[in-house]
């Protein structure tokens, strides 16, 4: 067994603290844990379930406050996944994405993990991810579809 027990929180940068609340609380129900300006830095905390938290500070600025790249050329972490507890909240999570323009919808199955990908407001790459049972299927092998699938 790890001796951790998950993710406490990731630190990430922003062009607008206020949009990238908005959008985590709008999309998955979040709870804004802290929102403070701490010597001219304005930061907060987004708890997204399961004691996991996005620490996002505001640097409208910094070139790093806007997510570039494709998959792999992002810098040193790509991408997240967020877990969901059911295929219910999946599809939920999904019709939000795709009202909100965030998402195109796809649902990719990789066996073990079902996911859907999205941007949020400074374009970081995000999944919303079910642990499956099935094996893990090679990209080559993986199954998308643009609806929901039960």
């Amino acid at each position: 067994m790890p001796l951790t027990t998950g993710i406490n929180h990731l630190a990430l940068l922003t062009r607008d603290l206020d949009a990238f609340i908005s959008f985590y609380v709008e999309i998955f129900d979040a709870a804004v844990i802290f929102d403070i300006d701490e010597d001219g830095v304005r930061h907060a905390a987004v708890d997204i379930g399961s004691g996991a938290a996005l620490h996002a500070f505001a640097v409208p600025d910094n070139p790093h406050a806007s997510a570039s790249g494709g998959i792999f050329d992002r810098g040193h972490l790509d991408h997240l996944a967020i877990n969901v507890a059911d295929q219910a909240t999946l599809d939920e999570a999904r019709r939000r994405l795709v009202e909100r323009g965030a998402s195109d919808g796809v649902v990719t199955d990789f066996g073990l993990v079902k996911s859907i990908c999205f941007h949020d407001p400074d374009g970081l790459e995000v999944e919303v991810a079910l642990w499956g049972t099935g094996p893990v299927r090679r990209f080559d092998e993986r199954i998308t579809t643009t609806a929901p699938s039960g």
